[in-house]
């Protein structure tokens, strides 16, 4: 059975991740094949600059997607933001594992006997609630 070009467009739209744009809301993806965005990219780019999200397809396959900048900057942004994030906790957890109060703790911990840990970890534990 032959397929449609709507068809062939349909499947593309679906084997592209589910997009969201930076306030959360689905954004439904424009199909275009290589050829159509060869011969129409101004078309192409005035649905992008629009807002719209647009999916390059050759021979069925995703191959391209266009988005506008605003909406790629918060994707790169948000993943640069986290990253950052957490490098500086880590980096501050670090140097409170380095301190000499820190290094003795530890010492102590790895010199205690099996009973003298579970007294401590009954006490944490109440401590806690």
């Amino acid at each position: 059975m032959a397929t449609t070009a709507g068809s062939r467009r349909q499947r593309a739209r679906h084997a592209v991740a589910a997009l969201r744009n930076q306030r959360g809301a689905r954004v439904e993806p424009s199909s275009y094949t290589s050829t159509q965005a060869k011969n129409g990219f101004g078309q192409v780019l005035e649905a992008v600059i629009q807002g719209g999200v647009v999916v390059i397809t050759k021979h069925d396959h995703p191959k391209a997607v266009m988005l506008p900048v605003e909406e790629f900057n918060a994707l790169a942004g948000a993943r640069q933001g986290t990253l950052d994030t957490l490098s500086h906790e880590f980096d501050q957890l670090l140097a409170r594992l380095q301190t000499p109060k820190a290094r003795a703790g530890l010492r102590t911990a790895f010199d205690a006997s099996p009973k003298a840990l579970g007294r401590v970890a009954r006490a944490a534990a109440r401590r806690r609630g």
